[in-house]
């Protein structure tokens, strides 16, 4: 941890608003203080040596409650993408303001999932928070709430913040909230203890996660920070689980919360945001000759080994590839509208290119843009 030069920071919506709604300059203020101190430098060759800090934080939500007369979080998107919409520009303004008083910059990101799956758009995201942290800048990454549907959205920042430490190449992700690590059972129980490490899945068996919190103002708990850990973690990124009042120790590498430890090596890139940020528009349904050549052989996938398509869906959409007992076997990128796909099913790639032109002389789904799943 004490080596980590680049570290992905996310905070939560209770540890910067009120209950009510609003930020709580004093919570922004006590963060930043702590992270201003970690992230020194002002760009250039010296930057290099220090630490750098991405800081993915939520809130923008919460802070729009309280000036749009909301008593609580409300459930329906629109008029949580309204109170984004307020919001976001006064969490933006508190960090702005907050940074400055060291000197720091801040630049604001808003990523939705659709952003980062798709190949040009990936590189884009990677490109603009390389160039902040090489300007000397610290990067504030929220989800593009005003703008995302249900079908484009992380749904959680602790999901988003472990998807941008692997797209930053981060040496470390930190968990902040209002709780100071992972407990065996509810830490409001008598006889519970608070879990100190994890090394893989099995530690984690038989433990009873909590949800969201009471404050009511997030929209995550422990089981989304225990699913980033493990997101970030099998992409090669270890994760500490803290008290957002104890961020100065988990950056100083004391210990503190929970720490996961990193349990696989770094993914290709936005592979990982695939398999883990999109939502499929469809599915498709392969032979068996084609559930080997993709599973076991990493290729393509061709018409000739489709048997079946499902869901309304244009090239460029994330779909589901399913064996013939329809259990998802990998997701990918479309190079098809659903409604061209049908009279594709069965054929070969030369015969399509004859009957219908070079356009359909290509995979349905390009390796490249194909991400394995569990099963």
């Amino acid at each position: 941890m004490t080596g980590a030069r680049r570290i992905v920071v996310k905070v939560g919506s209770s540890s910067l608003t009120t209950a009510a709604g609003g930020l709580d300059a004093d919570r922004v203020d006590a963060l930043v203080d702590v992270l201003a101190k970690h992230a020194t430098g002002s760009g250039g060759a010296a930057a290099r040596e220090q630490r750098e800090i991405v800081l993915v934080s939520s809130g923008a939500i919460a802070a729009g409650l309280s000036p749009l007369g909301l008593p609580r979080r409300p459930r329906d998107l629109a008029r949580q993408q309204a109170a984004a919409s307020v919001g976001q520009g006064l969490l933006v303004a508190r960090y702005t303001a907050s940074f400055a008083r060291y000197g720091r910059r801040v630049g604001q990101v808003l990523l939705t999932s659709d952003d980062t799956s798709r190949r040009a758009h990936y590189r884009n995201a990677y490109r603009t928070l390389e160039q902040l942290l090489a300007m000397g800048a610290v990067p504030v990454v929220n989800e593009n709430d005003t703008v995302a549907t249900e079908e484009i959205r992380f749904g959680d920042n602790d999901r988003l913040a472990a998807l941008v430490a692997h797209l930053v190449r981060a040496d470390l992700l930190v968990l902040l909230s209002d709780v100071d690590g992972l407990y065996d059972g509810n830490p409001a129980s008598p006889g519970t203890s608070r879990i100190t490490e994890v090394t893989g899945p099995a530690d984690l068996e038989g433990v009873e996660i909590g949800s969201a919190g009471s404050a009511g103002v997030g929209s995550g708990g422990m089981v989304t920070k225990v699913e980033a850990a493990r997101i970030a973690a099998a992409a090669g990124v270890p994760v500490v689980l803290a008290s957002a009042t104890h961020a100065a120790d988990a950056l100083a590498g004391r210990r503190t919360g929970t720490y996961f430890h990193r349990t696989g090596r770094r993914a290709a890139g936005r592979l990982l945001w695939l398999a883990h940020a999109s939502t499929p528009r469809g599915a498709l349904t392969l032979d068996d000759g084609a559930v080997r050549a993709v599973v076991q052989r990493r290729m393509s996938l061709l018409a000739a080994g489709v048997a079946g398509v499902e869901g309304d869906f244009a090239a460029g959409d994330p779909v589901e590839l399913r064996d013939g007992r329809g259990v998802a076997v990998a997701r990918g990128l479309v190079n098809f509208d659903a409604k061209e796909i049908p009279q594709l099913l069965g054929r070969s790639t030369p015969e399509l290119a004859r009957e219908l032109g070079p356009a359909y002389e290509r995979e349905i789904v390009h390796r490249d843009d194909l991400v394995l799943l569990d099963v």
